[in-house]
């Protein structure tokens, strides 16, 4: 095992398997886990500061999100990424999002672009910042209100089985230089078609954006 890339938790609250799973679920999205990493109980206990049977629920919990595999003989590991994997979330989110993102613009009240701006401004920041946690969790409140404003709520719980994959998707896209524009740059128009009301807009944003991180990850990912 590497050196800790977590920080141990001094004062549990009552939260604490939720705090527990989205630190381990970070640290696997930010890549300090690496893909076929093996996670051993023991060193995540001493890291966290947690008992064997926190990280054992968490690592199983992460297993049902399709962040970790568990191999015969081998134990727990961090699953990896396949460009087959991220092709088929790819066409999910097209689908759930573009549906979300028309009705949202159709819904459109002066309350909710207001929620969308902020959640925008926040998640620019969050970029700006260039810290991977509080960004993807910025682009993930940017989806929810976009996903609720439609009116979408089934959608947005099938999504959020797929976050932690999605999560790591974007973590691998948002970090390259070489698509055509930059993720927050998409999250703009996307923002500005809904905000304006104009459902053909918000679509084609969502399309342009999807396209081009599907794009980028076949790439990073066959490099691989």
């Amino acid at each position: 095992m590497n050196q800790p890339v977590m920080s141990k938790i001094d004062h549990p609250p009552q939260t604490l398997r939720d705090i527990v799973q989205e630190r381990m679920r970070e640290a696997i999205i930010s890549g300090q886990f690496a893909p076929g990493e093996r996670l051993v109980e023991r060193p995540l206990c001493d890291q966290l500061g947690v008992s064997r049977t926190v990280v054992r629920e968490t690592i199983r919990y992460l297993e049902a999100e399709g962040l970790v595999e568990i191999l015969p003989g081998k134990g727990p590991i961090v699953a990896q990424l396949s460009w087959e994997d991220a092709r088929q979330i790819y066409d999910i989110r097209q689908m759930l999002e573009t549906a979300a993102a028309t009705a949202c613009a159709q819904n459109i009240t002066p309350e909710l672009a207001e929620q969308l701006t902020a959640a925008l401004l926040e998640l620019q920041q969050a970029v700006a910042a260039g810290v991977p946690g509080p960004m993807l969790r910025a682009t993930t409140e940017f989806y929810r209100i976009i996903f609720e404003g439609a009116g979408h709520n089934v959608a947005w719980e099938i999504a959020q089985r797929l976050n932690g994959r999605i999560s790591r998707l974007r973590a691998v896209t948002l970090s390259t230089e070489e698509r055509q524009k930059p993720g927050p740059a998409h999250m703009q128009e996307i923002c500005q078609a809904i905000v304006s009301g104009n459902a053909e807009a918000a679509q084609a944003a969502i399309e342009q954006h999807l396209s081009d991180a599907k794009h980028t990850a076949e790439r990073l990912l066959n490099e691989g």
